[in-house]
């Protein structure tokens, strides 16, 4: 979904060829616009990006599901909310915060009503599209993002507080968390009666936008689990608020993501703090305040007078660093890249999270001896998973859908059977025979051709070459598998945790672990798992809250006259105040 929306004419839902979120006809002239485009710092120009030309997944995030709040929400995050709010509000100083006792803090060292805590998540994926565009690793690239967002030589020269960002974290580490917890849920949705099967995932959040507004009987079989960034969002507000004595509203969390699509997810109101915590007075704030994407990233340097080609190609020193206020999580989030988890190297675990791949080897790991055959579909966009044992008896069944028309297919054979309303009547229309309800789980993807969460905005080559976009995919995709090819650099001791013996990676590798923990696909679910039962006890609320969501179904009212006590524009601007993060 585009960021560029407008306020005018709003309806509480915008309806297909009526009132599409981006009209044709009163689209700016675009000259020479590219909208698959990442455009280095010299070139992006200093007014607001165009609009990004609509594609298929604009259609799955809209098609008449998108209501005027939610548009006005999305396109309040951008590069520009970044810089208002750093040159709006100094950055809390952490120094005079010890971590408090029983979550206050003494009159002596109370931060002042503006101050914030500055905090920042990266996707893979952005780090993978950055690297493809300076020509650098993955790892290095994280270095460029890092060194910009909490450097001495990135925001931290310029704006009004010369703010910049106190913690910088990699969801990598809570995908791990995801990758876990989701292998959960389809291990109880199994064994559970009263869950729909199968379990359906996307990395999408257009996919669940879609489900809510235009086919609300598939809820009962969405997976409730958060994503890496929603969960990355939770983690640091609940920790930070909790340990440091500040309330939520204190902490300013910016995640940098692939796709428009994740600033609609950040905007739901469940992913809030009065979900996870309702003693909290107040209005409700946002797990992730603000969401900006790769271009938007260059952008923002653009805006501040940085280039980012230019910054030091190294971890910002430790001296520089606060300490994280808890060690535990600490060595969690922010252990050195040589020790992260492995999965993401391996490309058949795909380049949107991996989920189901992980689910195929957790199970597999609990049969020795057993394998995976992969087949194709009712057409080469659908691809099935089966787990055999040594018999070739079939333990699981999983699915990859690609595309939207598949994804139209898969909702109408989940669509239950029409009773008549006549008594006595038998069911009009029968159950077609292939429901799907054999397969454990099945997960949703975009276009194939295209890197799942690297969309309309991120790739850099012409749209009208494709050759040059298959060539720059295969660039993305190289910087996104390898991780890196330089991890012994001498400068991952310094992402050590700031020296603190306690704080160090020194119980092991994550990856392997020791002889007792479990490792499944690279991760070490002994570790993962520990930490989340620290992170429950530590902020006192149970993991079940923390880590999974709710859906409901939306009703759309185009056509229907409402009650105008106010100006739409004035009625949206209040629901947009009033749904918190800092607006």
């Amino acid at each position: 979904m585009s960021a560029i929306l407008s306020s005018d004419d709003l309806n509480d839902f915008i309806s297909p060829g009526v009132a599409c979120i981006k009209p044709v006809e009163t689209l700016p002239k675009q000259e020479d616009y590219n909208p698959y485009e990442v455009t280095t710092e010299d070139k992006v120009q200093a007014q607001n990006p165009a609009p990004a030309s609509i594609s298929l997944t604009d259609c799955l995030a809209c098609s008449g599901c998108v209501t005027s709040a939610e548009a006005v929400l999305v396109s309040l995050q951008s590069h520009t909310e970044v810089l208002n709010t750093l040159d709006t509000h100094p950055a809390l100083k952490l120094d005079a915060l010890s971590p408090s006792i029983n979550g206050h803090t003494t009159a002596d060292n109370a931060p002042g009503p503006q101050a914030k805590l500055f905090v920042a998540s990266v996707s893979p994926q952005v780090r993978a599209s950055i690297a493809a565009t300076y020509g650098i690793s993955e790892k290095r690239a994280g270095y460029m993002i890092e060194q910009f967002l909490s450097g001495s030589q990135g925001l931290r020269i310029g704006g009004q507080h010369n703010s910049g960002f106190q913690y910088v974290i990699d969801t990598n580490r809570m995908r791990e968390a995801c990758l876990i917890l989701g292998a959960e849920e389809v291990d109880q949705a199994m064994v559970d009666d009263d869950k729909k099967k199968p379990l359906l995932t996307s990395a999408c959040p257009g996919w669940i936008c879609y489900a809510e507004k235009t086919h609300p009987h598939v809820l009962p079989h969405l997976s409730g689990l958060k994503s890496p960034q929603a969960l990355s969002g939770v983690l640091l507000k609940s920790v930070l608020s909790k340990d440091f004595g500040i309330q939520p509203s204190q902490i300013w969390h910016l995640a940098i993501m692939p796709c428009f699509d994740k600033k609609l997810e950040a905007s739901r109101e469940e992913l809030t703090n009065k979900w996870w915590d309702g003693s909290t007075p107040g209005d409700a704030i946002r797990d992730v305040d603000c969401v900006i994407t790769s271009r938007e990233l260059l952008s923002l340097a653009n805006a501040r007078g940085i280039v980012l080609s230019q910054l030091p190609l190294r971890p910002v020193p430790a001296a520089h660093r606060p300490i994280f206020p808890d060690a535990r999580l600490s060595r969690f989030l922010f252990s050195p890249p040589s020790r992260r988890t492995t999965m993401q190297s391996n490309p058949e675990a795909g380049t949107s999270g991996g989920y189901l791949h992980h689910v195929l080897l957790t199970h597999q790991t609990r049969h020795p001896g057993s394998r995976i055959q992969t087949q194709r579909g009712r057409n080469a966009d659908v691809i099935e998973y089966q787990l055999l044992d040594a018999s070739d008896q079939i333990i699981l069944k999983c699915a990859r859908y690609y595309g939207f028309r598949n994804i139209q297919n898969l909702v109408r054979k989940l669509k239950p059977a029409r009773q008549s309303k006549l008594p006595g009547a038998a069911v009009r229309r029968a159950a077609p025979k292939d429901t799907g309800n054999d397969l454990a789980y099945i997960k949703i993807d975009d276009v194939k051709d295209i890197l799942p969460e690297t969309r309309a905005e991120e790739l850099v080559t012409p749209a009208s070459n494709p050759g040059a976009q298959k060539e720059w995919q295969k660039r993305v995709d190289e910087a996104y598998f390898s991780m890196s090819d330089d991890s012994g650099d001498e400068e991952d001791c310094d992402l050590l945790a700031d020296g603190d013996d306690d704080v160090q990676m020194s119980n092991g590798d994550h990856a392997t672990g020791k002889p007792d923990e479990e490792v499944v696909n690279g991760v070490n679910v002994t570790q993962v798992k520990d930490m989340l039962r620290h992170w429950s006890t530590l902020v006192g609320v149970p993991l079940q809250t923390l880590a999974y969501t709710t859906y409901r179904k939306v009703e759309s009212d185009v056509g229907k006259k409402k009650a105008k006590t106010m100006g739409d524009t004035e009625r949206i601007a209040a629901i947009a105040g009033l749904s918190g993060g800092g607006w």
